[in-house]
């Protein structure tokens, strides 16, 4: 991932994703080329425009005043934190990509439905994976796994087909400003439109890379919170010292702005340890060779495929100090971070495929968490303690606590929120 980057970049030929990104037109799953590199210039310089990054700004503070608003009249009962936090998420990046459209109930649980089953798909066995000739295929096809994969396709298609055409059939006044087109399926339609990339752009294309947006946009981020919140939760020495500072540097403002989050060090800590124990991706995403390569004395041939476990990486008592307990404080006067240059802790990846939404998604995060710690004192239901939460994993391509967190959310008496 450093010596021998550029020789172990690219992708190996998967059947699901091949089908799910319309044959490798996204840049997740793409074998390394040029279309990667420009599809990801295209990408990065959408969502860190000034326009995409005030719309996102603009998406957090209406979602997160939904979430506060959301948990205040359901306490002091005791709430599945995951699903209102999943929902803020989902909110966030479903406004930022589709728009004002995404404000519908049906259209939003419609797509849920759909992203879940992708997910699933993405993350389960496939026999062509492993023997890639007509014995792997047939496989697949006699345990019908073929025939739910392009059922998945076949929805996700008609429904992607369906925000293009709407977004197509919208017609904008000059008097509606920049705001009538500013989200993300609007500017990849001027890109396919208009010819903006110095590589073929179509309606695919489109398609696929709305698909990635949400593929590694809402389901991390909300997993990454939920693991914050429960270890936070076993840690009440941890909990209190994040909110101390917090409501320290929010002060008596009705929440924590945008300002503020520069500011809230033990909170980044908190996001760190929680990246460290429980990435969003236990495995990253396999890379291939593009020709043979020398690693560690041993000559690989190219198209080998490589599996980078970060879960077993980040939890090697060889590079950490007591690895299996959350010590946000290990981070103090510590340089190490999440951005791919410290190969002990990456779990947004390293070098050219490094996430491209990484800094979308931290941000998310610790604004959301920022906002829940402030306006809420978080208690456990009654008769259950600390040690009762438990902390099995469940899932495929992200893994998620097995049993929802309950908690109980009550209302910081001396904040204005």
């Amino acid at each position: 991932m450093r010596t021998h980057e550029a020789q172990c970049c690219s992708r190996p030929a998967m059947p699901g994703p091949r089908r799910l990104t319309y044959g490798y037109k996204d840049v997740a799953f793409a074998p390394y080329g040029d279309h990667v590199r420009e599809m990801r210039r295209l990408f990065v310089l959408e969502l860190l425009s000034m326009r995409r990054v005030q719309a996102a700004w603009d998406a957090r503070e209406a979602q997160v005043d939904k979430l506060v608003e959301n948990l205040s009249r359901a306490g002091p009962n005791p709430v599945a934190l995951n699903e209102h936090i999943f929902g803020a998420v989902d909110g966030i990046i479903g406004t930022v990509v589709f728009g004002k459209l995404y404000g519908t109930e049906h259209f939003k649980m419609q797509f849920l439905d759909m992203l879940s089953e992708a997910m699933d798909m993405l993350g389960s066995f496939s026999a062509e994976d492993f023997f890639p000739n007509a014995a792997g295929r047939l496989a697949d096809r006699l345990t019908g796994l073929v025939a739910r994969r392009d059922r998945i396709f076949r929805r996700l298609d008609a429904f992607f087909d369906a925000v293009i055409d709407q977004h197509l059939s919208t017609t904008c006044s000059k008097l509606d400003g920049e705001n009538c087109r500013s989200d993300l399926v609007q500017a990849l339609i001027e890109l396919w439109k208009g010819n903006g990339s110095a590589v073929p752009f179509t309606r695919d294309h489109v398609k696929a890379m709305l698909f990635d947006t949400f593929v590694s946009g809402i389901n991390t981020s909300a997993v990454t919170m939920v693991w914050a919140m429960s270890e936070m939760i076993q840690h009440p020495g941890v909990l209190k010292n994040v909110q101390d500072e917090i409501r320290a540097v929010v002060g008596s403002k009705q929440r924590a702005s945008r300002d503020d989050m520069s500011k809230l060090k033990n909170l980044k800590m908190v996001v760190k340890e929680t990246l460290r124990m429980d990435p969003p991706l236990t495995l990253l995403l396999p890379r291939e060779t593009i020709q043979q390569v020398n690693i560690s004395g041993y000559d690989d041939p190219a198209n080998t495929r490589i599996i980078v476990n970060t879960w077993a990486i980040s939890r090697d008592p060889n590079i950490w100090k007591d690895p299996e307990e959350f010590k946000p404080e290990r981070f103090i006067g510590s340089n190490t971070d999440f951005n791919g240059k410290h190969f002990e802790f990456m779990p947004f990846g390293s070098g050219r495929r490094i996430c491209p939404g990484m800094a979308m998604a931290v941000t998310n995060m610790e604004f959301i968490l920022a906002n829940l710690l402030y306006c809420f004192e978080w208690e456990l239901p009654e008769g259950v303690a600390k040690e009762d939460i438990s902390m099995e994993e469940a899932g495929s391509l992200a893994f998620q606590k097995k049993t929802p967190l309950m908690l109980v959310p009550r209302r910081y008496q001396t904040a204005s929120c």
